[in-house]
């Protein structure tokens, strides 16, 4: 028999599946056991099996694509996000459609303006700022995943990050060390994320006993480079400090070059921890320790949730925890070793 003229009854017996099996294995319709899901793809290896993807997806009105409005691609976060749609969409009919926000509303409207008009069958959101009310109207035309976004309304289209629960953990771990005066490199005020983060900080200080001091927070744009110049606005104001906690591994990256130029040691003269656990964090040197938030995690979650949508099916998302991932940037605090170097 040709290549060409299997059907999907022929992967169905190959596989050792109903034919049903094998269609919401490859539509994606509904979620499929895992070992009768691995049977259906080397059935299809096998065969050679290629469903006319377009001829389907015209008969059922679709286009077939995920349109992801993101916000920086060159990010390392997002790219991990990015990731884990494409693998959540992996063995489905779906591929996803990428276009960029760069956190400009007026960018992230023409980004959405791009994708609607590629007709594209659901929309997932990733963070940004524009309007609740377009969001919402964006939902009542298509199926609609959101992240890091509390939209009144679209609470169950929404994949959220316990921002606080993580930053709290970052935090009380340099209090349990020793450490009291602790800085808080913050991310931008207005973003859903930095505020959770900023909070659990606050929070973790309270529980402690120690006094916030708002001298010790420095707002960054989550960037390495807002990190190398809040260092260098905490040294040239003299302040106390033994720790810093960044709401970011990228700008722990350039707080930890900063202090390297100063010649200030880490975790010698100063702990530090991130936030986010990116892949290049465990070879920096020392090796960050950081807040673990389950990136690719998110991205398939993402892709679950827009293909249980377009099944029709119930959704509940999950609100994902943090963990703590200690490696060498931090340590007790070495009596009377607190940087600043005194004012």
């Amino acid at each position: 028999m040709a290549r060409s003229s299997y059907t999907l009854e022929d992967v169905a017996r190959e596989a050792g599946v109903s034919p049903s099996t094998v269609s919401r294995v490859i539509n994606g319709s509904a979620r499929v056991r895992p070992g009768k899901r691995k049977a259906v793809l080397e059935a299809i290896d096998r065969l050679g099996y290629q469903p006319n993807l377009m001829a389907k997806g015209l008969a059922q009105g679709k286009s077939l694509t995920i349109g992801v409005m993101v916000q920086e691609i060159s990010s390392p976060f997002y790219g991990e996000v990015i990731k884990g749609i494409e693998q959540g969409l992996e063995g489905t009919l779906y591929h996803p459609v990428f276009s960029t926000g760069h956190w400009q509303v007026e960018q992230e409207m023409e980004a959405l303006r791009v994708l609607s008009a590629r007709q594209i069958d659901a929309l997932i959101v990733l963070d940004g700022l524009v309007s609740e009310d377009y969001l919402l109207g964006l939902a009542r035309k298509m199926p609609l995943v959101l992240f890091g976004r509390r939209i009144k309304g679209l609470e169950r289209n929404t994949l959220l990050v316990d921002n606080l629960q993580g930053a709290y953990r970052g935090t009380r771990h340099l209090i349990e060390l020793g450490h009291s005066r602790i800085v808080h490199i913050a991310g931008p005020a207005y973003h859903p994320d930095a505020k959770g983060r900023l909070e659990g900080y606050r929070k973790a200080l309270e529980d402690a006993g120690i006094p916030f001091d708002p001298e010790l927070v420095v707002e960054g744009d989550y960037l390495e480079t807002s990190g190398v110049l809040a260092v260098e606005k905490l040294l040239s104001r003299r302040l106390q400090f033994s720790a810093i906690f960044a709401a970011n591994d990228q700008m722990a990256m350039g707080v930890m070059l900063a202090l390297h130029r100063r010649g200030i040691r880490v975790p010698e003269d100063i702990s530090l921890v991130g936030f986010d656990d990116l892949p290049g964090s465990s070879y920096m040197t020392p090796p960050l320790t950081t807040v673990r938030q389950p990136t690719l995690e998110l991205g398939r979650e993402a892709a679950r949730a827009a293909l249980a949508m377009l099944a029709g099916q119930p959704y509940e998302p999950p609100v994902f925890s943090t963990s703590l991932v200690v490696r060498e940037s931090t340590a007790m605090l070495r009596v009377g070793r607190v940087v600043g170097w005194g004012r």
